[in-house]
């Protein structure tokens, strides 16, 4: 029986492909292969590195899915948003795989891949808020019953994941920032060092990380030796100063919606302290929380797959020769 999809993520740093099972959502073959540790020397993503590993990795990995090529019954692929350079590299693999196989093609938006972690061995259950938070993106969003997706606020610069790359970089601590700030703050002792809530006293219902960002950089040149003490506590006033951001936005979306379930997701979504806080609002609101396992958090090919379940049975398949690559975030209106 032909019930298998194969899916590529390519739209960053990490080289992925996932097989699913699409009648009864069983993960059959998942793997990811990282590129932290290449683009680490240079504080952050080199596109061109990024594809040239991809070029690597992707075949690699696709070598070791040949046994079920023959039970397959589509080809799924991450087209948009993304680096170009990147998501190139999937999408020529998925067009020669559906043409070589004569199988339908599904383009799927990662960002819409995000939200399906939340749902990886379960139908979709809609009518749900949620919190995107990741390297490139930070939005809050509804989807009603009928899979429409509004955005309800979302960043007026950087994102919240690639504000903690950059503290981290200035700080000297590598790539990527997430994991390395958050470690990093709990090591502080004082807890002295605060930093102002961006738009706490405005009416605006929006994000914004780029004064934060460049309080932290003012902080650090008070400094003329930044030992690890010192790092510690910018790093925790950082992310408490972050953290409250996003809480203090979500706490005036929860006055106004009465969610009966809020989602998190995306790559920053893995922050132990965000997903604290964000637990004790939906407790305070009566509102259920879900989360994505900590595994699937970052862009990975298994929530494509998924999405490309709900995509195959409503037969939204791509043309072979139609030009699908969009770096920039085109279809967002539905999922």
């Amino acid at each position: 029986m032909k019930n298998l999809i194969l899916a590529i993520e390519s739209s960053c740093d990490d080289s992925s492909i996932a097989i699913i099972n699409k009648d009864n959502l069983e993960c059959v073959f998942y793997k990811k292969i990282s590129q932290e540790l290449e683009h680490s020397v240079y504080g952050g993503v080199v596109p061109e590195l990024a594809a040239r590993l991809h070029s690597a990795a992707l075949p690699n990995i696709l070598a070791q899915c040949k046994d079920y090529f023959s039970k397959l019954c589509a080809i799924a692929v991450t087209n948009e948003p993304g680096l170009s350079v990147s998501l190139l590299g999937g999408i020529t693999m998925a067009k020669t795989l559906a043409v070589g196989l004569k199988l339908p093609l599904i383009a799927i938006n990662h960002l819409k891949g995000h939200i399906y972690s939340l749902f990886l061995e379960e139908e979709v259950n809609l009518d749900i808020g949620i919190l995107l938070v990741s390297g490139g993106h930070t939005m809050a969003l509804y989807i009603d019953d009928k899979r429409e997706i509004q955005i309800l606020v979302s960043t007026n610069d950087d994102s919240f994941g690639e504000s903690f790359d950059k503290v981290a970089k200035m700080m000297g601590l590598g790539y990527p920032g997430g994991v390395i700030i958050e470690n990093l703050a709990k090591k502080a002792k004082d807890k002295n060092i605060k930093f102002s809530i961006p738009l706490k006293h405005s009416k605006e219902l929006a994000y914004s990380f780029s004064g934060l960002k460049n309080a932290v950089r003012l902080e650090i040149l008070k400094y003329e030796n930044l030992d690890e003490n010192i790092k510690a506590e910018i790093a925790y006033g950082f992310e408490e100063a972050a953290c409250e951001h996003i809480l203090d936005k979500l706490e005036k979306i929860f006055k106004q919606y009465s969610f009966k379930q809020f989602g998190i997701v995306g790559g920053a979504s893995a922050n132990l302290t965000l997903r604290s806080r964000l637990q004790n609002l939906c407790e305070k609101y009566h509102t259920k929380l879900k989360l994505a396992p900590l595994k699937y958090c970052s862009d990975n090919a298994l929530m494509i797959a998924r999405a490309a379940v709900d995509a195959y049975k409503r037969s939204e398949f791509v043309n072979i020769d139609e030009e699908i690559l969009s770096p920039k975030n085109k279809n967002f209106l539905r999922i």
